[in-house]
């Protein structure tokens, strides 16, 4: 990894209302020229608004990006304007406008968010002359103004591209956050603004970022401050990878792969240990769970394509192997299937219909501790008796699992914080007696691909081991549309 020096500017720290102080200059200049517009709006506005509202609503024509939310929250207002609204309402429209002319501070980009319909210029019209334009035109500017905000809340809270919750299922309500909620909460509120930005994930992995993008990150294109647009970009999309965990609890386990670290956050501690990542070929996923129970001496139920590629092969050439490393193979029915060497190549003509399991041992690939937790790829985490590898300073070297460094002390922490004792946790792990404990409450778990953070007020780079940097940069920057350049460097 390598470090970016630090300087007094760049640690600035983090404060909701710092986002828009320059925005807020320009918000009370807007309020005092166009508050007569807005009362002359209010006052001349015709009740067909709502109607037109309604139908372009339900004729489906919109291009918007969350039509079912937009729709759905209208209908709950009976269709009510909320930002063509009179004094004092009307201050939330600007806060809102300007809101969305700063997405760069957030690593977002403002092709998706109607930039080229909501413009300054319209709705100064729409207040100065709402005589002069049509419902028609108004009820668009509202709509499109809401499904803006919307999109922006959503973004800051699940991300654009996260490949869990895509926009459609999040638009179909199925998420457990409420977007239209704390829009609502952000309209009665006295800062617009600060509530809006509570969407954001709230761990400090996160914070840092965003507080170091808002101060090299301006307003406009070529506001970068001359700081390399692509190190601009490297915090913009890991604060979008960050926006897809589910790591915001009081305690949870942190895996980030390209550092080579599991972080246990315990109240107000944290315990850091190295881990063992997946090599590129057979690359460790990032995912969100809970770690329910881990296992003492485990036995060790190898994955078929281990299986398949590497142990048989190996018992097939060595006649001793498998006892040697306390193997036994089994049909899939659970039977103990015949380990002659003729039975050896019939089982490799159909290595699906067999497995294989390492018992209990000192060389167990499992070491002496299991961690499990739910998730589609069937990996864990665990010990391993091979303790030199965490000597290396490069540890993508495992088939996918996760070995943990000092697994005994990380089982000893989640039991301290389950309230519970290690007295005979202790006892079985000496004694190489395979039990299970769970824990009363189950501990949050992230795997996460962060390639970049603050660290002691420096912003540290790791190396992007499965190349996914540049497929994500590909989604957010590499469209070919000016308004997604973050500078002009």
């Amino acid at each position: 990894m390598k470090k970016q020096p630090t300087t007094a500017y760049y640690r600035a720290r983090y404060h909701a209302r710092t986002f828009f102080i320059g925005a807020a200059c320009i918000l009370i200049l807007l309020l005092a020229v166009f508050r007569a517009g807005a009362t002359a709006l209010y006052a001349k506005q015709p009740q067909s608004l709502n109607q037109e509202i309604e139908e372009q609503l339900k004729s489906g024509n919109l291009a918007l990006h969350f039509p079912k939310t937009v729709n759905n929250y209208y209908t709950s207002r009976q269709y009510t304007p909320i930002w063509l609204v009179k004094e004092p309402q009307v201050q939330n429209t600007w806060a809102a406008m300007l809101m969305l002319d700063c997405v760069l501070q957030f690593g977002l980009n403002k092709a998706d968010y109607h930039a080229n319909e909501l413009l300054y210029t319209t709705l100064h019209d729409i207040l100065e002359q709402p005589g002069q334009i049509s419902p028609v035109k108004q009820a668009r500017f509202e709509i499109m103004l809401t499904d803006a905000l919307v999109t922006f809340i959503n973004y800051i809270h699940y991300g654009k591209y996260n490949p869990l919750l895509p926009a459609g299922k999040i638009d179909n309500g199925t998420a457990d956050f409420n977007t239209t909620r704390l829009l609502d909460n952000a309209i009665k509120s006295n800062d617009f603004m600060a509530v809006i930005i509570t969407a954001q994930p709230q761990n400090a992995l996160y914070q840092a970022l965003q507080a170091r993008l808002h101060t090299v990150a301006g307003v406009q294109l070529g506001d970068c401050y001359e700081f390399p647009e692509k190190d601009v970009r490297k915090m913009a999309l890991n604060m979008e990878r960050l926006r897809w965990s589910a790591a915001d609890t009081s305690t949870f386990i942190t895996v980030n792969i390209p550092s080579y670290t599991l972080t246990f956050r315990h109240h107000t501690i944290s315990d850091t240990f190295k881990v063992i990542t997946g090599t590129p070929k057979n690359p460790t996923p990032t995912l969100n769970s809970a770690v329910k129970f881990f296992t003492t001496a485990p036995a060790w139920k190898v994955p078929n394509q281990i299986f398949a590629k590497e142990i048989l092969p190996r018992a097939i050439s060595d006649s001793a192997y498998l006892s040697e490393h306390h193997y036994s193979i089994y049909t899939n029915k659970g039977l103990l299937a015949d380990v002659s060497r003729s039975g050896l190549l019939k089982i490799a003509k159909t290595p699906k219909l067999y497995y294989a399991q390492q018992s209990a041992g000192c060389d167990n690939a499992l070491g002496q501790i299991v961690f499990r937790f739910a998730n589609p790829f069937d990996i864990y985490m665990h010990d391993t008796p091979d303790q030199s590898l965490f000597a290396k300073s490069k540890r993508a070297l495992s088939h996918g699992c996760i070995r943990v460094q000092n697994a005994a002390q990380l089982a000893k922490l989640l039991l301290i914080n389950d309230g519970q004792s290690t007295k005979i946790f202790q006892k079985n792990l000496l004694a190489g007696i395979t039990k299970s404990f769970y824990l009363k409450k189950p501990v949050s778990l992230a795997i996460t691909y962060i390639t970049c953070e603050v660290r002691n007020g420096a912003l540290v780079y790791y190396d992007d081991i499965y190349g996914l940097d540049n497929s994500l940069d590909q989604l957010m920057y590499q469209k070919n549309d000016a308004t997604l350049k973050l500078s002009e460097n």
